[in-house]
């Protein structure tokens, strides 16, 4: 049995958009359960923890609470909307709030702490605030929150310090109004940062030293959403309904469960039991065999009653080391893209819960920023006998008969695709990878490293070949194309560009798309259409398959989950971290009580 994790990428500050990378599914791994971990029997109702305002074993009514479980891997350590990657399930976007939600499915932004942001001219941006928003503790939301947000990132430890690279200065006009100027207008980046970064208050925060700014624990967090800190312990968070919420008056928009208790993720065993047993309303695990679940009497959903099962939430990569033989060759990288089985990874490893890639690695939801013509011209597919032509081609040779190529001088080509112990999916995944490439006659042979071993590799340079999907969802395109291309390369290539690949010519479009407007479709897709001819001649990393948003729900305490039928919820149903502001939130708002 395999449970998918998700890692953080903690050198965030490298990137204003990195909001969406944290919270990324990647990998399976089967931790041991931390201590007091739920079993897998009856309602498991949580109790509550130190420094809960409940006391000792508070109890949870199970009609008033909803179970959720698949995104923390500990106990919950801090309360710190700033740290995007291991605050507590719920910090942002329950208990902190953005300027605005994005629905990825139709391509929208709505306004959420802001009414409206207007571009008034090339360099300038002005944000109008809703009225009568007020944090929990009474305090009025105002300009001079959203000013002092933006002016923490003139911390270089703050994730969003590059913003500072290209804002000029922040302004508030009066109470309601923000004034933005900035010395070169980012738009792609810009339209990322006001969904993705969350607002904090200014009264409480004002007074916090950059070591406390990024690494404070905030035990008493003080926002301006649905939720309040209710209690925690090992294995759990408990967040419960305040009253006051401003987007009830606002917007009549209600979150239906008094109490939130996010589980701690412990095992596969575990969250299959808990869900099948009704202890889990919500399960964002990845769990094979779902298939069998929804075509079986087991009362659990998903959001397609047919595969892949979920909305596809990420690109699963084949990273080669550019700065390596063979992998510096894009002939050679041709060649390995088309040894690859995709479809045997996605019908055999996956069993059908996720989706092969489009050889551009754009997710379904970005499918409109696809040159089908460039892909039928460029694109890639599994064919053996294609792949050995390519190499041959390229002047690739057994020379001594062992069945692979030599580099091209002669050299030993013995390469290592590496994936951490433990994540079992891709470590089936990174075999099919290795059995291809090896029947096209190149050596080719997985490893499996701690996971932090692994990272200290990815980010020195010292490996052949990795699988990796740090980027998720998210408004722009432009996110996956920075994340492919971002130049210059560094020593240490912390968060994106592992293959450390340089062009400046592709870098230099993936920087003219960050200078689109977001409304300038076609634009956008212009220059898209070059990234893309570009990318497919040169193969710097190799798109296989898109992983899901993977979420199994039931109907035992609520209903009205988010799904493909018609009349029900089309928002995200997840509590993913940084999926809230997509619309994650939204679905609270839809749920309805078992009961009526």
């Amino acid at each position: 049995m395999r449970i998918r994790r998700r890692f953080a990428i903690l050198g965030a500050a490298a990137c204003v958009a990195c909001t969406a990378v944290a919270g990324c599914t990647g990998g399976s791994t089967t931790p041991s359960a931390p201590s007091g971990a739920p079993q897998s029997s009856g309602a498991a109702a949580p109790s509550a923890g130190a420094g809960g305002a409940g006391g000792a074993n508070a109890a949870f009514p199970r009609n008033e609470t909803l179970y959720t479980s698949g995104t923390q891997w500990g106990p919950p350590v801090n309360w710190n909307p700033l740290r995007t990657w291991d605050s507590a399930t719920g910090t942002k976007g329950l208990v902190y709030e953005t300027l605005f939600l994005y629905d990825p499915q139709t391509d929208k932004f709505t306004p959420w702490l802001a009414e409206s942001g207007t571009w008034t001219d090339d360099k300038t941006y002005e944000l109008k605030l809703r009225q009568g928003v007020t944090w929990a503790d009474g305090k009025p939301f105002t300009a001079d929150d959203v000013v002092f947000t933006v002016e923490l990132g003139k911390m270089k430890t703050v994730p969003y310090a590059n913003l500072w690279d290209w804002l000029e200065k922040v302004e508030a006009v009066d109470p309601g109004t923000v004034k933005f100027t900035f010395d070169k207008a980012n738009y792609q980046q810009w339209a990322n940062w006001v969904y993705g970064n969350a607002i904090v208050p200014k009264h409480i925060w004002g007074g916090l030293s950059e070591e406390e700014v990024l690494n404070g624990v905030n035990e008493k967090p003080v926002g301006t959403g649905p939720y309040a800190y209710h209690s925690h312990d090992q294995d759990r968070m408990a967040w419960v309904k305040r009253d006051g919420w401003w987007a009830t008056a606002a917007l009549g928009k209600d979150v239906k469960p008094k109490y939130i208790v996010d589980i701690v993720n412990s095992s596969n065993e575990v969250a299959m039991g808990l869900l099948l047993q009704k202890g889990l309303d919500l399960s964002n695990n990845f769990l094979p065999g779902v298939a069998n679940l929804v075509k079986g009497n087991f009362g659990v959903q998903t959001y397609y009653p047919e595969p892949p099962y979920m909305l596809s939430a990420n690109t699963a990569f084949l990273v080669p080391n550019t700065t390596k033989k063979p992998m510096d060759d894009p002939a050679f990288r041709k060649a390995l893209a088309n040894s690859i089985d995709t479809k045997k990874i996605v019908e055999g490893v996956y069993g059908n819960l996720v989706k092969a890639s489009s050889p551009t690695g754009l997710l379904p939801q970005w499918d409109k920023y696809v040159d089908q013509a460039v892909v039928s011209e460029k694109g890639f597919a599994f064919d053996t006998a294609k792949a050995k032509k390519l190499l041959a081609d390229a002047g690739y040779k057994d020379g001594d008969g062992d069945g692979f190529v030599e580099n091209k001088d002669g050299s030993k080509a013995s390469l290592k695709v590496i994936v951490p112990a433990g994540w079992t999916d891709w470590m089936e995944a990174s075999r099919v990878i290795a059995e291809g490439a090896k029947a096209a006659g190149i050596d080719l042979t997985p490893e499996f490293p701690d996971y932090n071993a692994l990272v200290d590799q990815r980010t020195s340079g010292k490996f052949d070949l990795l699988l990796n999907n740090e980027r998720q969802l998210s408004n722009t395109p432009w996110m996956y194309y920075d994340y492919m291309f971002r130049l210059p390369v560094n020593k240490q290539q912390n968060t994106v560009n592992f293959g450390r690949y340089e062009n400046k010519k592709v870098w230099d479009l993936v920087q003219d798309l960050d200078g689109r407007k977001v409304d300038d479709v076609e634009g956008m897709k212009q220059v898209a259409s070059q990234i893309q001819r570009i990318q497919l001649d040169e193969l710097p990393v190799i798109p296989l398959w898109y992983n899901g948003l993977w979420a199994q729900t039931s109907n035992a305490a609520w209903t009205n989950w988010p799904s493909s039928a018609a009349g029900t919820p089309k928002t995200p149903p997840t509590m993913w971290r940084n999926w809230l502001e997509l619309g994650g939130v939204l679905t609270l708002t839809e749920l309805k009580p078992a009961g009526g």
